[in-house]
């Protein structure tokens, strides 16, 4: 099993860099796994309370449970994945049934950040983005998708996302084996991807 690890900030393109990625490979050898679906869970906190969490700190994130989900994959075990609203703020009941592939994509905004996640992966990838471009993306996706208003998309950005980025984010470049800048030029690192990856499915 291939474990390939894409990080960058929010609003980045890793999404895209993903789909580029797999868009010539077997759907039935490739999993993906967003980091989003390990934010912890927080039934136990008001909608209100729950508002207020920042879900840009590496605390936000379950990771214990994201690398018991790797671990078990990479055993050929099958996993029940959470599955998160951003509406509610919180996981929902149901969770996605996930079996193992021959390779594995974890993508998210802090999968870098934390030391025992790294060392499960085998490739490590950070999506390089403007700024500006990333909070374009960012305001568009909020509101479209998640039923945010621009006042609360940029007062969190400026108070929360763009803190957090250069606190944990950015800092994770040094970890990553390939940084790939989103834009029209990164054709060769995205081959180079897809190269690896079928010498792995041979």
């Amino acid at each position: 099993m291939l474990i390939i690890g894409i990080a960058g900030g929010t609003g980045c393109g890793k999404t895209t860099v993903v789909q580029q990625i797999i868009d010539e490979l077997p759907k039935n050898e490739v999993c993906i796994i967003s980091q989003d679906s390990y934010y912890k869970d927080t039934s136990h906190l008001s909608f209100e309370e729950r508002t207020k969490i920042n879900f840009d700190h590496p605390q936000a994130i379950d990771f214990d449970l994201l690398v018991t989900h790797l671990e078990e994959l990479r055993k050929g075990n099958t996993i029940e994945q959470p599955i998160y609203s951003f509406v509610e703020h919180n996981r929902i009941k149901e969770t996605e049934t996930t079996v193992p592939t021959k390779v594995v994509i974890v993508e998210g905004i802090l999968i870098l950040t934390n030391p025992e996640i790294r060392k499960l992966f085998d490739i490590k990838i950070y999506v390089h983005a403007d700024s500006d471009e990333r909070l374009i993306r960012r305001l568009k996706r909020d509101m479209a998708e998640r039923g945010r208003d621009l006042e609360e998309v940029l007062n969190r950005y400026q108070n929360t996302l763009k803190p957090m980025h250069l606190q944990f984010i950015e800092p994770t470049k040094e970890y990553a084996d390939l940084i790939i800048p989103n834009n029209k030029y990164n054709t060769v690192a995205i081959e180079l991807m897809r190269t690896i990856i079928h010498q792995k499915l041979i």
